[in-house]
C-alpha cells in the first residue's frame, strides 16, 4: 500500500504539472509519513544526497559549458567541421553530426548543443536547401553526444547513484567509443536520407583553409582534453578538473578569442546558475525517493518480476531497455538515472554486465528519450529553435531513432565497445 501511495502522488504530482523535483520530494514525504517513519529522516536523506564532494563538478562543468556556448567557440567547431567533412553530399548532416561530437565532449550539455549549434546550423542548412525536419532531427538526435561523450555531469549523476562502485575518470573512458559510435551511425542515417532527398555536396575549401580552422579551433578542443585528461593522470579531482576547466574556458573566451561580452557573460552565469539549482534540487529530492524505493524492496521485487518472465539474459537486457527507454520519455534525465541505477543495477550485477557498460546502456536509453515525446527536451528546443512543428519533425525523425537504436543494441550486448578503454588504460 505504502509503495501504491508513493508511485500514485508521484503520478499526480507530474499530471497536475508540478515539477519533477516537486513531485519527488511530495511523493516521499506522503510515504514517510504514511510508513510512520520519523519526518526527521526525509530531510536527512534530502540533504545528504547533494552533500557529496564531487557533485561540486556539476556547477563548474554547467558553467564552462555555458561559458563556450556564448563565447564563440561552438562557432569554430562548426567552421572546422563544415572544412573537414562538408563536401560529402548532403555534408552538412553530417557536419552536424561532427560538430555535435566535438562541441558535446566539451559542454557536456544536450541542450547546450541544440542551442549552440542549433541556432548556427539549423538557419544555414535551410538557406542551402535542407528541409527543415531534416535540419532540426539531426540537430535534436546528435545533440545527445554531449551526454555520453566526456565529460558529462550525468556521468557524475550515475556515479553518485552506484553509491561509489564506479570511478568518474573510468566512466569518462567507457563514454569514448560509445558516444563516437552512436555519432557514427548518425552520421550514416544522415548521409543516406541527404541522397534520397537529392541534397547537394558543399565545395571542398581547400587543405589551408581546413588546417587553419583547425588551429582556430584547438583552444576550444584543449578544453575536453584539460578536463578528461586531468581526471585520467590523478593530477585533479573531478571537482577540481571541473573548476580548472571552467577558468580555462574563461580565459579562453575572453583573452583568446575575445567573443564574449559582459552582457553574454551575465546570460551565461545566470543560465548555468539556473540549471545547476535545478539539477542540484532533483538530486536532492530524488535521495529520499529512492530510500522509499529501497525501504518497500522495488529493487529485489523487480528482480523477483523479470527472472519470474524469463531467464534468458537476452530477453532481460531487452526489457530493461524498453523500460528505461519508456521511462526516459516521460521523466527528467537525472532523476531516472538517480532512480533507476539502484532498481537495475543488481540485475546487471546478475547478468554478469559491468557497472560501467551499464552506465553506457542507461545513458544512451535516457538520452534518446530526450528526443521523443511526449516531453523529450531536446525535441521541444530543437523544433523551438528550428521555428519548426514538433509533429512535423517526429514523421520524419524515425530513421534516426534506428541510427541511434542500433549503437544501443550494440552497446548493450558488445561489452567491449565500454569495456575497452577503461581495461586498456586502468
Amino acid at each position: 500500500m505504502g509503495l501504491a501511495l508513493l508511485l500514485g502522488v508521484f503520478a499526480l504530482c507530474v499530471v497536475i504539472g508540478l515539477p519533477v523535483a516537486f513531485a519527488l520530494g511530495i511523493s516521499a514525504l506522503a510515504a514517510f509519513w504514511f510508513e510512520g517513519l520519523p519526518m526527521l529522516i526525509v530531510f536527512q536523506r534530502i540533504v545528504s544526497g547533494i552533500n557529496v564532494y564531487s557533485l561540486m563538478a556539476i556547477p563548474f562543468f554547467i558553467f564552462a559549458g555555458e561559458l563556450m556556448f556564448h563565447g564563440g567557440i561552438a562557432q569554430r567547431l562548426v567552421r572546422f567541421a563544415q572544412n573537414a567533412v562538408g563536401a560529402m553530399r548532403g555534408g552538412l548532416g553530417t557536419v552536424n553530426v561532427f560538430s555535435s561530437m566535438l562541441f558535446g565532449g566539451i559542454s557536456g550539455s544536450a541542450i547546450a548543443d541544440i542551442s549552440a549549434l542549433g541556432s548556427i546550423l539549423i538557419p544555414v542548412m535551410k538557406d542551402k536547401g535542407y528541409d527543415a525536419d531534416y535540419a532540426v532531427n539531426v540537430t535534436v538526435t546528435s545533440s545527445i553526444a554531449g551526454i555520453i561523450i566526456p565529460p558529462s555531469h550525468n556521468m557524475i549523476i550515475f556515479a553518485l547513484a552506484t553509491g561509489g562502485a564506479v570511478s568518474i575518470s573510468k566512466l569518462f573512458l567507457a563514454g569514448v567509443i560509445p558516444g563516437v559510435l552512436m555519432c557514427t551511425c548518425l552520421a550514416v542515417a544522415a548521409y543516406v536520407i541527404a541522397v534520397k532527398r537529392g541534397y547537394a555536396a558543399e565545395k571542398f575549401p581547400g587543405w589551408t583553409v581546413l588546417v587553419l580552422s583547425f588551429f582556430s579551433a584547438i583552444p576550444g578542443l584543449l578544453t575536453a582534453i584539460i578536463i578528461v585528461g586531468g581526471v585520467l593522470s590523478g593530477v585533479f579531482t573531478a571537482t577540481e578538473s571541473g573548476a580548472f576547466g571552467a577558468l580555462y574556458a574563461f580565459i579562453v573566451t575572453v583573452a583568446v578569442y575575445r567573443s564574449i561580452t559582459w552582457e553574454s557573460f551575465k546570460v551565461a552565469v545566470v543560465s548555468s546558475v539556473r540549471t545547476t539549482s535545478m539539477v542540484m534540487i532533483l538530486i536532492a529530492c530524488a535521495g529520499a525517493f529512492a530510500y522509499m524505493l529501497t525501504f518497500f524492496r522495488v529493487p529485489s521485487l523487480t528482480i523477483s518480476f523479470l527472472t519470474g518472465l524469463t531467464e534468458n539474459p537476452i530477453l532481460i537486457l531487452l526489457m530493461i531497455n524498453g523500460v528505461l527507454l519508456l521511462l526516459g520519455m516521460i521523466m527528467d534525465m537525472a532523476a531516472l538515472i538517480l532512480i533507476c541505477t539502484p532498481i537495475f543495477m543488481p540485475i546487471m550485477n546478475q547478468l554478469g554486465v559491468d557497472p560501467l557498460q551499464f552506465g553506457m546502456i542507461l545513458l544512451v536509453n535516457l538520452g534518446l528519450g530526450l528526443c521523443t515525446p511526449p516531453v523529450g527536451s531536446c525535441l521541444f528546443v530543437g523544433c523551438a529553435v528550428g521555428k519548426l512543428p514538433m509533429e512535423k519533425a517526429v514523421r520524419t525523425i524515425w530513421p534516426f531513432y534506428l541510427a541511434i537504436l542500433v549503437a544501443l543494441m550494440l552497446i548493450t550486448f558488445v561489452p567491449a565497445i565500454s569495456l575497452t578503454l577503461p581495461r586498456l588504460i586502468s
